[in-house]
């Protein structure tokens, strides 16, 4: 789906209106990632998500450790 939206001036900042068929909510967080092919806005946390890979690498080396740690 491809959707032109106009960005406006809201107060002192910058602001777009979504429409309600993108099925977002008032008050949702989005994370605003710049992209070489433009911009992508996203619910998930793409920090959050290279730690969660980070850890499930640690956990899968180090798995004598993990049992450790959970006793």
């Amino acid at each position: 789906m491809s959707r032109k939206i106009r960005v406006r001036r809201v107060g002192g900042g910058l602001g777009v209106s979504l429409p309600k068929e993108l099925g977002f909510e008032e008050g949702e967080e989005l994370y605003a990632i710049r992209t070489t092919e433009g911009l992508t806005l996203t619910r998930l946390d793409p920090d959050f998500d290279r730690a969660m890979e980070a850890s499930s690498d640690f956990i899968k080396r180090y798995p004598n450790l993990m049992k450790k740690l959970a006793e």
